[in-house]
């Protein structure tokens, strides 16, 4: 079964851009099936936010055969050297709602008990350019949501101009994810998430559009002076 990860890390503006620009390829990096590399930002922050534009906040997210490929790759290959200053996290596939190209994503859906066991989720989107000003006017809600949920112990967004944009965030429990995505949570404007699902329905944002939802397996280092940010792990 293959391994995801989650990476975080802070470098310099060169690194970043080179990342983004030209990010590492499986041809190159043995046992790698995918990776993805984005500006990270704040959920939520303002359309103006120059985090949305770009920063040396670098987040990456990858498929890899095995955790014995991630090791050679955080050892071995220079950007890997990058990554392993950050933050990271190992994650076991659990379920896949809609449909991105690149990654493989396994077509068995896997049951996650008990209910109350932390979850990560990553969303993954490619837009249409000409949709962004209704995906902004949706999107910034359900962000909010998320990022104020007392449900979540961590979450952020990142972008990959022109069209590529994500959001990671790690619950509590899936319990606490899936009200969530239901709009039954306690909290205010609980349906935004509903509602922004329904007008996705109605008129899509994105050419291609994915949530998964993963079992995490471990973590490794800190992220702005935090470190075990998935609890209970």
């Amino acid at each position: 079964m293959s391994i995801f990860t989650y990476h975080l890390v802070k470098t310099t503006y060169l690194w970043a851009l080179k990342a983004i620009l030209f990010p590492p390829k499986p041809f190159h990096n043995s046992g790698l099936i995918h990776m993805e590399c984005m500006t990270a930002m704040t959920l939520g922050s303002a359309i103006t936010s120059t985090s949305r534009l770009f920063s040396k906040q670098v987040a990456v997210f990858a498929q890899w055969n095995d955790e014995a490929s991630v090791d050679q790759f955080l050892i071995e290959n220079k950007f890997g050297k990058v990554l392993s200053t950050g933050w990271h996290t190992r994650l076991i596939f659990l379920r896949q709602w809609g449909k991105i190209t690149e990654f493989q994503i396994p077509e068995l859906t896997i049951e996650y008990e008990p209910l109350d066991s932390p979850v990560v989720a990553v969303t993954l989107a490619r837009m249409k350019l000409f949709e962004i000003p209704r995906f902004i006017r949706w999107g910034r809600p359900v962000e909010k949501l998320v990022r104020d949920h007392p449900g979540t112990s961590f979450s952020l967004a990142s972008i990959r101009h022109p069209r590529t944009v994500s959001t990671f965030s790690i619950w509590r429990s899936q319990k606490e994810m899936t009200d969530m995505v239901l709009g039954h949570s306690n909290v205010h404007s609980p349906k935004r998430h509903v509602n922004a699902m329904k007008e996705r329905n109605r008129k899509d944002f994105h050419f291609e559009f994915t949530t998964l939802r993963f079992k995490p397996l471990s973590e490794f280092g800190e992220w702005n002076g935090r470190n075990n940010l998935i609890p209970l792990l």
